[in-house]
């Protein structure tokens, strides 16, 4: 199951990187969610996780995340990521923990 896992947020972060918002959110599930660890909401549903990113991507059109480890921990998965907003700006580390229904991710929920 790690593999299949590890496979699909691969795709993700391959979408992300390319700034196609649509790309993206169609590895979430209908009511799936962007959230801060343990906190708010930031982006609710299929459609909010798409028009989120898409803001983001357009405001910060150089934005790239590098994985720099994940680990599979039952039925979930952990992604540590070091990200960029523009090539010359500081980047910052994210600790991101996906979810999942099926085949699509549930939540991910973001350490910083």
């Amino acid at each position: 199951m790690s593999a299949e896992r590890f496979a699909l947020l691969d795709r993700l972060m391959e979408r992300y990187n390319a700034g196609d918002a649509e790309g993206y959110s169609a590895f979430f599930a209908n009511d799936g969610a962007e959230a801060v660890y343990r906190g708010e909401v930031l982006r609710s549903g299929k459609d909010g996780v798409r028009d989120g990113n898409a803001k983001t991507f357009a405001d910060f059109p150089q934005n790239r995340a590098e994985v720099l480890g994940r680990n599979a921990f039952g039925d979930r998965v952990t992604v540590h990521e070091k990200v960029w907003r523009t090539p010359d700006g500081e980047p910052f580390e994210v600790l991101a923990i996906y979810s999942f229904a099926g085949d699509l991710i549930e939540r991910v929920e973001f350490v910083k």
